[in-house]
């Protein structure tokens, strides 16, 4: 198997790690490492290949996402994550967009900076349980009142793992949002090529030589394949046998878990 698979790993240079599914499955708790992972971010920095941690967390700023992964044993600096917050606060300064948030409580200090009086646009993050009804119908009707709404989310994930089970993602509430107000949201964060080419930019790797590791087939894997990367789905996090017939992604491999891609990888330097 192994000298089937090693194709994909040839001339690799730099390596974008999923965080959420790849490394830990999150939960109330904190949530856990995934077997092996620890070992593997080591084993990775120690090889001196590039690295990036591509997340599309927005429950958290990257700051205490980082000091949550730091305390489950992982090596990890805020300086190596890539995430949708920063960003999309980029965007916004960039176009004088002043937001109306619906995102998690914990990701507000990530917005600090930036004007919110009198909105003109709407930022959508994974609120998680501040998803009530009310709350959507607030960002509605900012949307459905302006001219030429403008619909900003960080991601648009269906749903994702945690250790309790499967938790509806951003995307479903993003796509709740476009029905109502006949919209198109604009994605930062996976599986935007915006996303990935920062990613590379921060690596200076290019989309040839970079490998993405992640465990949902269409905003890691499909996402990463569109930017000319090769991609690799671990069946971990919240895989299912079913996204191995997916219609339109194929990653360039299946592995049973990050420590087995590092393996492989590792074996070609």
């Amino acid at each position: 198997v192994r000298a089937a698979m090693a194709g994909w790993a040839r001339a690799v240079r730099g390596l974008l790690l999923d965080v959420s599914g790849v490394l830990y499955d999150s939960g109330a708790d904190g949530g856990v490492p995934i077997a092996g992972s620890v070992e593997a971010v080591r084993r990775i920095k120690a090889s001196g290949l590039k690295l990036r941690f591509c997340t599309n967390e927005t429950q958290a700023t990257r700051e205490n996402f980082v000091k949550k992964l730091r305390g489950m044993g992982f090596d990890i600096s805020v300086s190596e994550v890539t995430a949708p917050a920063p960003a999309a606060c980029h965007i916004l300064k960039e176009r004088g967009l002043r937001p109306h948030l619906l995102v998690h409580d914990d990701l507000v200090p990530e917005f600090a900076e930036i004007e919110k009086t009198n909105p003109n646009c709407v930022v959508l993050g994974d609120a998680a349980e501040n998803f009530t009804y009310g709350k959507l119908n607030e960002a509605f009707r900012v949307l459905i009142g302006m001219e030429k709404p403008v619909l900003i989310s960080l991601g648009r994930g269906r749903y994702y793992k945690e250790t309790d089970g499967l938790k509806l993602d951003v995307g479903a509430y993003m796509k709740a949002l476009e029905y109502a107000c006949d919209v198109q949201a604009e994605v930062v964060g996976k599986p935007s090529k915006r996303f990935f080419e920062s990613a590379l930019a921060e690596m200076g790797v290019p989309a040839e030589q970079a490998v993405m590791i992640g465990d949902d087939i269409v905003n890691d894997v499909g996402g990463a394949q569109r930017c000319g990367m090769r991609a690799l789905q671990v069946r971990t996090g919240k895989y299912r046998p079913s996204d191995e017939n997916h219609p339109d992604v194929k990653p360039d491999a299946y592995v049973n878990n990050l420590a087995e891609a590092v393996d492989i990888i590792l074996q070609q330097l």
